[in-house]
């Protein structure tokens, strides 16, 4: 990931919470959505970044989740969950282990709840968020049976928490929003004794289930 690529993520992270300041100092009204749910479903790549690159490599990421607009306002709840896969290449065996793994692959089940804030102008739409979670991330590992030559593979499961902030934009086609959307992920915890931290860009549709939200809660 090129340092103007970070760049760009960090505008678009901070840019929601700039209108958020401009729209307190401006005495107009700022209009109220009609649309309150939506559910989320997306697909891109998740690119690790700092020491994480040592031993893993991008591959391939799906996610789905909600969009729950607060009240009368511009901000929402983001519920998610994320499976992020990766190329893994062990750095140095797990203990009671003699043998790395490379060209492997190590995969991520995480949920996360974040707070964001939108706005729109048109058909366009841009949006930050800020949030946490956790889950599980699996990396293989094998032991090797040189005597009866049997090669066992399994996977070490590393619980960890974490913390998610990104931003995005959208484009409105009826009851569908396009969108496109970049965070940053960091674990509270190693793999390999180093810290876990990817950049997750993905592509997806937002579905408008308003009615059929409300109806149901109703």
């Amino acid at each position: 990931m090129t340092d103007q690529a970070l760049r760009f993520l960090r505008f678009l992270t901070i840019l929601p919470f700039i209108s958020i300041i401009s729209q307190n100092l401006s005495a107009q009204e700022t209009p109220v959505r009609e649309d309150k749910f939506y559910s989320v479903s997306g697909f891109g790549f998740a690119f690790p970044i700092g020491e994480t690159r040592d031993y893993l490599g991008p591959k391939f990421s799906t996610s789905i989740g909600g969009l729950l607009a607060l009240g009368r306002s511009n901000f929402f709840l983001y519920p998610k969950a994320s499976l992020h896969a990766y190329v893994f290449d062990e750095i140095t065996p797990d203990k009671g282990y003699t043998t790395v793994i490379k060209d492997s692959r190590a995969t991520t089940y995480l949920a996360s709840m974040a707070i964001g804030y939108r706005k729109t102008s048109g058909r366009l739409g841009y949006y930050g968020f800020l949030g946490g979670g956790g889950g599980l991330i699996l990396s293989p590992r094998v032991k090797l049976d040189a005597l009866n030559q049997i090669a066992t593979l399994n996977n070490k499961v590393n619980g960890m928490s974490i913390i998610e902030t990104g931003g995005g934009i959208d484009y409105g086609l009826g009851f569908t929003l396009i969108f496109f959307e970049a965070s940053y992920m960091r674990g509270f915890g190693k793999i390999q004794d180093k810290v876990f931290q990817s950049i997750p860009i993905t592509f997806g549709m937002k579905t408008n289930l308003s009615k059929v939200f409300y109806k149901l809660v109703k």
